[in-house]
């Protein structure tokens, strides 16, 4: 998927074709120096919160297909980078007449002397029928303008030179759309959705969007939005009417690609939108998205839920920050610029961040491609919890069950490396998954009642939940099914 900078929106690939196997992951969550990591990482430290990715944002009661990659949906163009400094964890992988004539000897429409359509040969019966409905055609433009002809005769006869025409009515009132439509759930939410600008140091930088959290000028936004200007760069929100705001980054998490920013004089009045529960969200509920698709600031697109729960590894396009999700997929239209962006209920609440598109790539030779009717995003359930603990500490804190995983997606679950980083143990002691019982080489195959096909599919259903939170995982060893009840530990910090 790719990110949302000024047309740059995080690409999310949908399961379809195998992904090459990568090196192992640890489940718990993303680490890594925020510079980047080789293009090839060594095992993930099983005590990392942030687990190698492939590329990113919606999964099912049956087995699951391969995990969608994605690209982000802002538009910011990624700068080229070298194996060395790419971003751990490393990029995702690579990757739907009638006719009535007449009878006896009635009179038949046309000039004196045409035969009767009913005479006519019967191989010719098709060329009939078109004339008989042409006729029919010229017969009511007939009687068309004799009517206009004795109502512009009846207007004369009363000596009035008034316009027949009506004018529409121009009662501010009418003007107004009732609440429940799409034009009332914008015209409410518009004044609460900013166009976010990020300038970095270097020259880099695209276009996203964010919206109002809360009455203190916190915005919310995705991470790869604001990545290119979070060290040395330049952040602005403008809003629907036009007026600029500088801001900064309170803080931002690459695993769960969730920032929010402080605008450094934020207006008096701000009206933070609403938010829903994306666990009561069903496939076939509409959807609003909102954002600035290639720079359109103010657009607004509509569709429905057309998944759930899809397992979706973003990469920001350029090998930097790479994050996992348990995506809300949908089909309203999503653009490189809508990143960041409120996903709408009918009722106006949001239920996501917009982070991520599928894309087959672009035929035009511009460097992103457009929708496709595929987009994911963060439910915002988890996007609410990220965001309190950023404005509260500054950092995001990922659930871990204390094991590494391996990236491999074709082993019908998520495996259990064989060690972990730098020759370190898998499951190290102490660990939540070492007190359940688990051991190196099981394959967990199912999150509670998620099925599991592979290590994204469950680094993306554990940060679903909170440190503290008990979960059920069922898993295979020897051939033989168990389950083991975890309770989740926490990892600090993106690093």
């Amino acid at each position: 998927m790719s990110t949302e900078n000024e047309g740059n929106e995080r690409n999310a690939a949908e399961a379809a074709p195998s992904v090459p196997s990568a090196p192992p992951v640890p489940a718990d969550a993303p680490h890594g120096p925020p510079g980047g990591a080789p293009a090839v990482p060594p095992q993930p430290d099983v005590t990392a919160t942030q687990p190698q990715v492939p590329q990113a944002h919606d999964p099912a009661t049956t087995p699951m297909a391969p995990v969608p990659t994605g690209a982000p949906a802002h538009t910011p163009p990624p700068a080229p980078q070298s194996a060395a400094d790419a971003g751990w964890p490393p990029p995702p992988p690579a990757v739907p007449a009638y006719a009535h004539h007449a009878q006896g000897g009635g009179p038949v429409w046309g000039p004196p002397g045409q035969p009767h359509a009913h005479d006519a040969p019967r191989k010719r019966r098709g060329g009939g029928l078109v004339a008989a409905v042409a006729v029919a055609a010229l017969v009511a433009g007939g009687v068309g303008g004799a009517l206009g002809y004795w109502a512009a005769d009846s207007n004369d006869s009363s000596g009035s030179s008034a316009s027949t025409t009506v004018a529409a009515s121009t009662n501010p009132q009418d003007l107004k759309r009732d609440p429940g439509t799409v034009a009332g759930v914008a015209a409410k939410a518009l004044p609460s959705v900013v166009t976010i600008d990020a300038q970095g140091g270097d020259g880099e930088g695209g276009t996203g969007t964010g919206f109002v959290y809360d009455k203190e000028g916190h915005i919310l936004t995705n991470n790869h939005v604001v990545a290119s200007a979070a060290d040395n760069g330049q952040l602005s929100a403008t809003f629907s009417n036009g007026k600029k705001y500088d801001a900064e980054v309170v803080g931002r998490a690459e695993g769960y690609d969730v920032a929010v920013l402080k605008l450094k004089n934020p207006p008096q009045g701000l009206t933070p939108l609403a938010l829903g529960n994306s666990e009561q969200v069903a496939v076939g509920d509409s959807t609003i998205a909102i954002g600035a698709p290639f720079g359109l600031s103010n657009t607004v697109t509509t569709g429905i839920i057309s998944a759930k729960n899809r397992p979706v590894a973003s990469g920001d396009g350029s090998g930097g920050s790479s994050s996992y999700m348990s995506a809300l997929q949908t089909d309203a239209s999503i653009n490189p610029g809508n990143s960041g962006g409120p996903l709408l209920s009918a009722g106006g609440a949001v239920i996501g961040i917009n982070s991520a598109i599928q894309s087959t790539g672009s035929s035009t030779g511009q460097s992103q491609a457009g929708s496709i009717g595929l987009g994911f995003a963060i439910p915002i359930n988890q996007a609410k919890n990220v965001a309190q603990q950023l404005i509260k500490t500054g950092q995001p804190v990922y659930p871990v069950i204390g094991a590494t995983v391996t990236m491999d997606e074709k082993t019908g679950g998520a495996v259990i490396s064989d060690q972990g980083t730098g020759g370190t143990a898998a499951v190290p002691k102490d660990s939540p998954a070492a007190r359940a019982g688990l051991k190196a080489g099981d394959v967990i195959t199912k999150f509670n009642d998620t099925v599991v096909d592979s290590g994204p599919t469950l680094i993306g259903e554990i940060w679903t939940h909170k440190p503290g939170d008990k979960v059920t995982l069922t898993y295979k060893r020897d051939g033989k099914t168990a389950t083991a009840e975890v309770t989740l530990g926490e990892r600090k910090g993106d690093s």
